[in-house]
């Protein structure tokens, strides 16, 4: 992207809601080229580097999957690793914010799938730790089991010659 353009009066430093919006606001009211995908009741923002290309959607429900899988992996983790955690594994490609990351923590609470517990960050602060449940793991496997039939599905469609 050539020189930033700046806005006058940023009124909020979110994504710009339109269908297919390129740019949103980021610090000091400046475009920045990202998409924002609704995912829920949240937003994902795909990093684009180059804002000619077209985005890879993230399919709805793919928080979910990613948050679990990554409990799963690296054991108990607080809101903000999960969230960092998630983009070093999307090789930065994803950028998640509060406003999609703990809606989504909460959702996994209610319905049993992760559970809470207070404890000490890295930096000695008081932060909510969020470890997988039995039943989040027999989730998880249903979620990955959906996951690659789905897949496959579609990639039948792909590799089928008309």
């Amino acid at each position: 992207m050539a020189a930033p353009y700046e806005l006058r009066t940023p009124t909020r430093m979110e994504p710009i809601p339109l269908v297919a919006a390129r740019f949103a606001l980021g610090a000091g009211g400046r475009l920045e080229g990202v998409d924002s995908l609704p995912v829920g009741r949240r937003n994902m923002e795909l990093l684009a580097d180059n804002t000619s290309e077209p985005k890879t959607d993230v399919p709805y429900g793919t928080l979910d999957l990613l948050i679990l899988k990554t409990l799963d992996t690296m054991g108990p983790m607080h809101g903000y690793r999960i969230a960092r955690r998630i983009e070093q594994v999307a090789e930065n490609l994803v950028r998640l914010n509060q406003g999609s990351i703990y809606p989504a923590l909460v959702r996994l609470e209610e319905q049993g799938w992760i559970r809470t517990q207070w404890g000490l960050s890295e930096t000695k602060r008081k932060v909510k730790f969020y470890s997988l449940t039995k039943a989040g793991g027999k989730q998880l496997s249903v979620a990955v089991a959906n996951w690659e039939r789905a897949t496959a599905l579609v990639a039948r469609f792909l590799e089928a010659q008309s």
